[in-house]
Order: structure tokens, then C-alpha cells, then sequence
């Protein structure tokens, strides 16, 4: 008999705590009345031309066949030429999350350590955790850290043992960046210490600009793209992991995708990536449009701050703990109104207490129902109780 049919037969705790996450995400998405501002995904109607795209892939029915395993040619010829780093290939994953998987299973190693930023994106931290990593989350929220990593700081983390050095950069959930000459202290010290530097930079096309790790160091420098960010789609599942002849002839012996990525995703990008300038310039304006809306809703009520403005990337954190609300309840109280927003404890049991985050790249309305039911939500937040119940 089903498990999940028979109360009578216990479930294991790991998968009762899946399960309940997956209910919880799956109330969120048959809401048809969601507003979606906590998972950093755009929601801008997709440019003509990637719409276009899709039905084509759909109407030829081409989606019958396998892409072919390391991507369509077309769509890694274009990533590469996006990037501007000629000599280098790329691999097309099912999101970056897959190449992110992909990267700390090349190259993580049991007693090896893993360094990164405290907060960062928690996912590749459990990828290191499972390979045995000796993991090093190095501090840098705070004016006292300028809300970003330096030079001194990773130095002072790391050492001959470091197998892997995790930058997301963008900051995921801060929305700093990065200096050319901090990209270029970041990728010598990796060099020096023989290091793999994992350079995540899924939200470099927000940024006012960004500098390549690869530039320095791309005999050791593995890059992270990402579609579901710049190009909305996160339900397609399609991300990159970008890296030198050399350094791809390590990682692919690790990959458990024999099969290529979605081909309706791969033909969506490749549009995506023709009309990249047009449509970035746009959607730029309208999020940081967004980012000032929402800034300035949260300074008319006393305690709540906003740390890094404007945010490099399609999100901004917002300081809660001298408000008087918890985050947990600020999310709760927002919910009751339709509005997803993120608790910061997501991204950092450190600091994630003082913060919730709120993505940017939404329609102008969803950032205007936001604002104007804050005041109401803070008020019902103060009267709701911290909970575990969100993820």
C-alpha cells in the first residue's frame, strides 16, 4: 500500500519535510492571484520575438527529438559571444542550479574547503556540504563590510587546503558588485592557492557593470549564467556553466544529464540572447523604477531601512529588526494580501533575522499593491508570531 494513502505508515522525516515543502510551493503557484516578488524571477511579458520563438518550437513539433547533450550549437555560440570569452566553451544545464551541481561535483572535495560569502545562495553550500566540504562561510553583511567581500577577507579564509571559492555576483540577496580590480584580487588569490573559483553571476545583466573572473583566471575559473532571471524563464529550466576547453574535460565526467536541455528553453534563449540589448534596457528601467517605488514606500514608516540602493541586481533587502516586526511575519502578513516576499533567514541563519527581500522584476502594479498595503501589513505583523512554516 501507498504510504502517503496510509496515515498508519510512517514517512521519513526528510521526505515529510519535501513534502511539505512542495505543498507549500504548490499553494503558492495555483494561486492565479500571486504576486511574486521573493524568488527573483521575471515576470515582464516576454519579448515578441522569444514568444515567437516558443510557439515555433511548438507548432514544429520539434520537441519530439533529444537536444543534443552539451546544447544546441547555436544557443553555445551565443552564450560565449554574450560573455566575450572566445576561447572558452559552453555547457547548457536544466537551470543554473544543474551547473552549479554540476561544478561543486567536479571539483569539491571531503575535507577540502569550500568558501564563500555569509549571506550567498544556500544551494551550492549543501552541493559542498554532501561531497564532505569543509565549508567557510566568510561575513559580509554589514556597513562595517561595505555589504560585500574583500580581498583581506577572502585571503584571511583561505589556503592551500581550498578546493573551491563560491562568489555570487551579484550578491544574492544584497545586490552588491564587484570592482574590476576586487574581481582581479579574487582571482589571484584563487591562482595562488590553486583553487577552483565558481563564479556565479546569474544577475550580471542587472548590474551597471560587471567584470568576468575568467578574464584573470580561466584556467581555473568556472562561470554560471542563468536565463531565469534577465529572461524569465524559470519554469523552462535553463541555465549555463561556462569554462576553458581544459576545465570542461574535468567537470563532464561528473554530469548526470546524458541528455540535453529542454529544446523549447534552448530556442526561447536563443531569441532571447539576439534582442538581449533592446529588452535588458527596458526591463533595467522598469525594475529600478520598481526598486525606488518600494524604497521610498518603506521610508515613510519608521525602523525599516534599505542597506544597498540601488541594488545591483532585481532585488532589494530591507531592514526589519529595528521596525519591531520579524521578518517571518512581515512574509505572513503580505501573504494575507497575495504578496510573496522572501524572509531573509532563506539565505542566512546568521543574519536573516533583520532582513526580508523583495524581487523587482515584476509589473509596475504588483510593486504598487505592495506599496500601498505595506502600512497595513506591518501593522497585522506585529501582532503575528515568528514562524518556521515558510521556505
Amino acid at each position: 500500500m501507498n504510504a502517503a494513502l496510509n496515515p498508519a505508515i510512517a514517512v521519513p522525516a526528510a521526505t515529510s519535510d519535501a513534502e511539505t515543502r512542495n505543498q507549500y510551493f504548490d499553494r503558492l503557484f495555483t494561486n492565479p492571484d500571486l504576486m511574486w516578488l521573493g524568488q527573483n524571477t521575471n515576470h515582464f511579458p516576454l519579448h515578441p520575438a522569444v514568444r515567437k520563438a516558443l510557439h515555433d518550437a511548438i507548432d514544429d513539433e520539434s520537441f519530439h527529438a533529444y537536444a543534443p547533450p552539451l546544447g544546441m550549437e547555436e544557443l553555445r555560440s551565443a552564450i560565449v559571444a554574450d560573455l566575450g570569452v572566445p576561447q572558452q566553451s559552453a555547457v547548457v544545464t536544466d537551470g543554473a542550479v544543474s551547473a552549479l551541481a554540476l561544478a561543486c561535483r567536479a571539483f569539491c572535495v571531503a575535507g577540502k574547503g569550500f568558501v564563500t560569502t555569509d549571506p550567498g545562495w544556500k544551494w551550492p553550500l549543501q552541493f559542498a556540504a554532501k561531497a564532505g566540504s569543509a565549508i567557510t562561510e566568510i561575513p559580509i553583511y554589514g556597513p562595517e563590510h561595505g555589504f560585500k567581500l574583500s580581498a583581506e577577507a577572502l585571503a584571511a579564509a583561505s589556503d592551500a587546503d581550498t578546493a573551491v571559492i563560491y562568489l555570487v555576483d551579484p550578491n544574492n540577496p544584497l545586490g552588491t558588485t564587484y570592482t574590476e580590480e576586487e574581481i582581479r584580487a579574487f582571482a589571484d588569490r584563487a591562482r595562488e592557492i590553486g583553487a577552483i573559483l565558481i563564479h556565479d553571476c546569474t544577475y550580471r545583466d542587472f548590474a551597471d557593470s560587471h567584470t568576468l573572473a575568467s578574464r584573470f583566471y580561466p584556467e581555473g575559473t568556472v562561470t554560471i549564467v542563468s536565463f531565469s532571471k534577465w529572461l524569465g524563464l524559470a519554469g523552462l529550466r535553463l541555465g549555463a556553466l561556462v569554462a576553458s576547453p581544459e576545465l570542461l574535460a574535468r567537470i563532464l565526467p561528473h554530469s548526470q544529464a546524458p541528455l540535453g536541455a529542454s529544446v523549447l528553453a534552448q530556442r526561447a534563449a536563443i531569441a532571447g540572447l539576439g534582442v538581449k540589448a533592446e529588452w535588458m534596457a527596458e526591463v533595467i528601467a522598469q525594475q529600478r523604477e520598481n526598486q525606488r517605488m518600494i524604497v521610498d514606500a518603506f521610508a515613510k514608516l519608521p525602523g525599516f531601512e534599505v542597506p544597498v540602493f540601488p541594488s545591483q541586481a532585481n532585488f532589494i533587502v530591507v531592514e526589519c529588526s529595528k521596525a519591531g516586526v520579524t521578518p517571518e511575519a512581515l512574509v505572513t502578513a503580505l501573504g494575507e494580501h497575495d504578496i510573496m516576499v522572501r524572509q531573509g533567514t532563506y539565505h542566512t541563519p546568521r543574519f536573516g533575522h533583520r532582513f526580508v527581500k523583495i524581487s523587482t522584476t515584476v509589473p509596475k502594479a504588483w510593486a504598487q499593491a505592495l506599496c500601498g498595503v505595506l502600512p497595513q501589513a506591518v501593522e497585522r505583523a506585529r501582532t503575528l508570531p515568528a514562524t518556521a512554516a515558510l521556505f
